[in-house]
């Protein structure tokens, strides 16, 4: 329901009517400011919404203080009033759309993209930001157009068809070609997956397959980027000194022969390839802008050069050049060191004279000289070098001729005359193979004139819209110089001639380029275009690889790397710049074109198989954020394209690809353990959740195999106030059996509600994961608030895991200072975690004195590990030990099985069968049979069963009310005092003046643990004056050591004035004495006396301490010095008043131990015999 009203601005001023429409709204008027422009008189029409009239108290708009008032200004008009309080940590829409809209990107890798937006804003702040204005030609496809062609294509194309024939060579760069248009495909589906910033492929990967493997392939492709500007540096100088200015070279190559002139040409390359290293490095750190004016000419310098030869091609149909080639039989001379193509020639008078060629082969001018016998056998043939496309030359050339390093260029249509037996002379005036040839070898060197597909990618900064332009473009540019590629092997072979093809520096055709042969108008325009645009190669991969490298360096992967990360105040990377550098001469020293070709075909082809990797698994993982705008992808293309590459890797060479591998697997395991750590929601991390997903539906699919069973522990441990662990050696002891292999599942405790106690159950859960890390403990950890602390644990024990992957066994430590009044929920907890335990069938393990166990540092040089097996629940009791021997700690102590027989037992066969069935449980460990034969209940049980019922009852009274505690008391007090002075009166004292400020009369009884300090008895609240109880230890007779007193002494109850203590001693043996009197026959006598008074006790709490007393004794006997003693834990009574009397008889059976772990089967077994 509303109301209308109308209000005039005469009436009020605008600031009341502003005031009220605010209260009335919250956000829906006009702002103040507004209607103050208004010069007008106005009326505002107002709707009056029914409600509560109660306005909010944090509402901006009716708090009057001067930080509401700019929060009132801010929300003015945007209806936001529902949402005011989030304002300060969820965005408006329109906030978000704005940081989007003034998205840039940044320098690639240098900062997560999170942090990119969140800067964004200050950074426009301080300056203008230019918008992108590069489209899919300018910023896309001629980039990898120049990046693509390089020197590969001038330097040894046409010596590839020569030596792999046509057919060899187009499968070559078709298998290559497709590797790279498979890979843009799967580059295309990332990048289009969402705004990419600058970085490119390193970015894609990183953020595709994570940290690891982003930070293994990153490296691998800077080292292949940097490998790649020495191969420029290389074919740069190589075109230089032989083709360009050959007589610049330093060591001298006249005169030398094999050998010696191979060297001398690889120390004119380092030289050379140093120097100019150097100059680019200087033009790189001087300024990168130079090298970016400057890209434009580099590539026109291709552009022309390819242009030249196709116009070559078309003219050799039409007029062919004339490149004459010399040939000696059929083998091909270096026609630098002659200068006529024949042996003698007429003169001008008519005679027939020699020439240069017979004097290289002849020892004097004259014709009767003597001469090379191949020389004197074969003619001398002039053939033309390039026939033309018309000629019919691309059958001869269809097929391969591989060479051994020395063998002769040879024709092998032409005819030869030679002896079999006959020495080859004059070698050094033959075109000789310079390199071992095969097929793998020209895949290897081929690989690298394909490479350059990321150029678009690497400038995805400055495109108008990445997502559109990277796909066109690469895929444009992959398709053109694909075509361009598989077209020249047509050609080369319909155009030149086979030998020539197979020259690889052109010795057969005057020096010349043999590329340049065919091109038009001139070879010197392809050696000149090659030339700069090598160079210009060589200066993008010097201003792009320290820029990766400082990415990967800010990222933070590599710790070692961080230095590098460091840039010059305006931004260039000087650090990265000098690594490259170092790296690249590193190449240069190689100094062979071939040989440094494979090394980067290496770091290319696995970065890109890690691309098509990304790619195949975003797609079938079906990640939702999996959303690309480039639709013609697959997950068969990608994983073809990566198969693709890993078989290139081994053709090239499988020794470089084993040892990329190496290198990328050591950084991947290097950034896994010592690099930071990154969450980018990458590929793997997918993989790995979709793997445990499957996993764990399998192993929904029944329970496991005996074979298969390890222990899955849940580790119930307790913090105290200031959120640390009270037991820590219980994680030690968790490491200590982690030889299985299983879950580890840490889980604590906490009382409240969870939205009050959310933070202090987090500060809990990193507490658990920070002594987890410091007790190299792996697994998970959980803090779980409840109202109570019972209702806590049971949720632990019953929703802790997932679905197959659950704990089958609960480790908590045993409760300290249980008989202390204040504990006795604790303990009362701990009975209720033992039965629901066992009814989810959870093995249960409660190390006893856990504070004596040993840490994971300490060492056990000897010892044993005692296992007390009296009662079969599935084999955990045997199976404990052998998982603890597998640890450091444990490893030198020897384990020792016992077993109690009884009376009807047959002990002997007892043991042998128990030998057997360790042998077939291949479990090392000695045997031994206890005897325990029936024997009369001692009156010392029937005291410590007596005790411990009057301790029942007086606990009890701790919910009695007072005058209920009184009567309880008295009735206790006298029937006590009835039963002791039957027993023996001799042995009653009497005490008075014992106040009510002592409910304790001793605390010298022996903790539980060394460091925890001794538990007094429990007493009931204080009572009247009058009414006081008193529980007192014998202080006569010192214990021994192997056994010393025990919270299980008597316990004597007084009546108002007066106190009863009841004494007896014990053995040093640890055996307990006969009460006093009853070696006598008078003693005889009493205790006959005291025998009504027994039979008044439960008759079962009678046989439970007997059990307990006689066990305790037979184990302190013979394992009193091991290190570990391991036994079976009985279960809890059923009827819940007698748990204070379970938690007696454990006390009583593990009594002067010092490590206990008590084992409580889970029901099924653990072990098997059986393979």
């Amino acid at each position: 329901m509303s109301q209308r009203f109308t209000v005039s601005k005469s009436d009020r001023s605008s600031s009341d009517v502003q005031g009220e429409v605010n209260q009335l709204f919250e956000g829906d008027e006009p702002t103040a400011s507004c209607q103050a422009d208004k010069e007008v008189e106005a009326t505002a029409e107002v709707v009056v919404l029914k409600g509560d009239n109660n306005p909010k108290e944090s509402s901006p708009f009716i708090n009057s203080s001067d930080v509401a008032a700019e929060k009132s200004q801010q929300y003015d008009g945007k209806h936001m009033a529902l949402f005011e309080e989030e304002m300060d940590t969820i965005p408006m829409v329109s906030s978000l759309l704005s940081s989007l809209a003034n998205y840039s990107n940044l320098t690639q890798g240098s900062k997560e993209h999170e942090e990119a937006e969140n800067n964004e804003a200050e950074s426009s702040r301080k300056k203008p930001i230019k918008a992108p204005q590069l489209g899919t030609l300018m910023g896309v496809y001629l980039p990898c157009i120049q990046n693509i062609f390089g020197v590969i294509l001038f330097l040894r194309m046409t010596w590839l068809v020569g030596i792999g024939g046509v057919i060899g060579t187009f499968v070559i760069v078709f298998m290559c070609c497709t590797t790279t248009m498979l890979t843009a495909i799967s580059m295309s589906a990332i990048a289009t997956n969402g705004v990419v910033p600058a970085g490119g492929s390193y970015y894609m990967i990183s953020r595709s397959l994570g940290p690891e493997f982003g930070g293994a392939v990153g490296i691998c492709f800077y080292l292949g980027t940097t490998f790649a500007g020495a191969m420029y540096i290389l074919g740069a100088i190589e075109l230089l000194l032989i083709y360009i200015a050959p007589k610049a070279a330093i060591f001298p190559l006249e005169g030398l022969e094999g050998a010696e002139a191979e060297a001398a040409l690889l120390n004119n390359m380092r030289v050379y390839g140093t120097l100019l290293l150097t100059s680019m490095a200087t033009v790189v750190f001087v300024g990168v802008k130079y090298v970016n004016k400057l890209a434009l000419v580099f590539l026109a310098c291709v552009i022309l050069s390819i242009l030249a030869v196709y116009a070559g091609v078309i003219k050799t149909g039409i007029d062919p050049p004339d490149f004459p080639v010399c040939l000696l039989g059929n083998r091909t001379l270096i026609s630098k060191k002659f200068d006529v193509c024949a042996k003698t020639m007429e003169s001008s008078n008519g005679t027939m004279v020699t020439t240069q060629l017979w004097n290289m082969f002849c020892d004097s001018p004259f014709l009767n000289a003597t001469c090379d016998r191949y020389f004197s056998d074969n003619n001398v043939t002039r053939i033309q070098g390039i026939p033309g496309v018309t000629s019919g030359i691309l059958a001869d050339n269809l097929f391969g001729n591989y060479y051994e390093k020395g063998d002769l260029v040879a024709n092998k249509d032409a005819a030869s005359v030679e002896g079999v037996d006959d020495p080859m002379t004059n070698s050094n005036s033959y075109v000789l193979a310079d390199i071992t040839s095969f097929f793998t070898l020209l895949v290897g060197i081929y690989f690298p004139s394909v490479t350059g597909i990321m150029a678009g990618s690497n400038r995805s900064g400055d495109l108008r819209d990445a997502q559109k332009s990277i796909p066109i473009g690469t895929i444009a540019a992959i398709t053109t110089t694909s075509l361009v590629y598989m077209s020249s092997v047509i050609l080369f072979g319909a155009c030149i001639e086979g030998v020539v093809l197979r020259d690889k520096f052109g010795e057969g055709v005057n020096g010349n380029l043999v590329i340049g042969t065919l091109a038009w108008p001139s070879p010197w325009v392809i050696v000149i275009g090659s030339f700069f645009s090598t160079c210009g190669a060589g200066l993008q991969s010097l201003t792009g690889a320290p820029r990766l490298m400082q990415a990967i360096a800010k990222d933070g992967l590599v710790p070692i790397l961080r230095i590098f990360g460091h840039a010059k105040a305006n931004g260039e990377p000087t650090w990265s710049l000098l690594l490259t550098a170092c790296i690249c001469e590193i190449g240069i020293l190689i100094a062979s074109l071939d040989l440094v070709a494979p090394i980067l075909s290496m770091f290319f082809l696995m970065c890109y198989m890690f691309v098509n990797l990304a790619c195949a698994l975003q797609t079938l993982l079906r990640t939702p954020n999996w959303r690309p705008r480039f639709k013609f992808y697959h997950w068969a293309l990608s994983f073809l394209g990566m198969s693709l590459c890993l078989t290139l890797m081994f053709l090239c060479s499988w020794y470089y690809a084993i040892v990329a591998m190496v290198i990328a697997g050591s950084i991947y395991k290097y950034i896994e353990f010592s690099g930071a750590e990154k969450e980018w929601g990458d590929g793997i991390r997918g993989l790995s959740l979709s793997a445990a997903r499957y996993a764990l539906m399998r192993l929904e699919e029944g329970p496991p195999h005996t074979k298969n069973w390890r222990p899955q522990l849940l580790v119930l441990v307790s913090m105290d106030g200031e959120q640390n662990v009270e037991q820590p050696r219980l994680l030690s002891l968790t490491n200590q059996l982690k030889a299985g292999k299983g879950l580890t599942i840490v889980g604590t405790a906490l009382e409240g509600t969870y939205l009050l106690n959310h933070e202090q159950a987090q500060r809990a859960e990193q507490a658990l994961h920070k002594l987890m890390e410091t007790e190299k403990v792996k697994g998970f950890c959980l803090a779980t608030v409840s109202s109570n602390l019972r209702d806590a644990t049971s949720h632990l024990i019953q929703s802790s895991g997932l679905g197959g992957l659950k704990h089958n066994a609960v480790l908590v430590s045993w409760p300290r200072n249980w008989k202390q009044a204040d504990e006795r929920q604790t303990w009362r907890n701990f009975v209720e975690l033992v039965r629901e335990t066992t009814a989810a069938s959870l093995a249960l393990l409660v190390p006893k004195n856990i504070a004596a166990f040993p840490s994971n540092g300490e060492r056990f040089s000897e010892g044993h590990i005692d296992v007390w097996w009296i009662v079969h629940d599935g084999g955990m009791l045997m199976l404990l030990p052998f998982l603890l021997r597998q640890h450091k700690v444990w490893r030198k102590c020897k384990m020792r099985i016992f077993t109690v027989a009884q009376l009807d037992d047959n002990s002997i066969q007892m043991k042998k069968d128990l030998t057997t069935f360790l042998y077939h449980l291949r479990i090392d460990a000695m045997v031994e049979v206890v005897e325990m034969h029936d024997s009369d209940i001692s009156a010392y049980t029937y005291e410590k069963t007596l005790v411990m019922e009057q301790r029942s009852q007086i606990l009890k009274q701790i919910n009695l009310s007072k005058n209920e505690r009184e009567r309880e008391i008295q009735s206790i007090t006298d029937s006590s005092r009835g039963s002791i002075r039957r027993k023996n009166p001799a042995a009653v004292t009497t005490q008075l003046s014992v106040t009510e400020d002592q409910p304790g009369a001793s605390k010298e009884e022996k903790p539980e643990e060394e460091s925890t300090p001794a538990s007094p008895p429990v007493s009931p609240p204080p009572p009247a004056p009058s009414d006081q109880v008193q529980l007192i230890h014998d202080t006569t007779t010192p214990a021994s050591p192997a056994t010393p007193a025990t919270p299980l002494t008597p316990e004597a109850v007084q009546s108002p004035g007066q106190q009863v203590q009841m004494t007896w001693s014990e053995k040093s043996d640890g055996e307990p004495a006969k009460p006093p009197g009853a070696a006598t026959p008078e003693g005889i006598k009493d205790i006959f006396n005291m025998k009504p008074e027994w039979e008044n006790l439960n008759q079962s709490n009678v046989r439970r301490m007997h059990t307990a007393l006689r066990l305790n004794e037979v184990i302190l006997k013979k394992s009193s010095e091991a290190k570990l003693v391991l036994l079976n834990m009985p279960g809890p009574p059923k009827n819940r008043s007698g748990d204070e009397n379970y938690m007696e008889f454990l006390e009583v059976l593990t009594e002067g131990l010092n490590r206990v772990l008590l084992v409580r089967g889970g029901g099924r077994e653990v072990i098997t015999i059986y393979s």
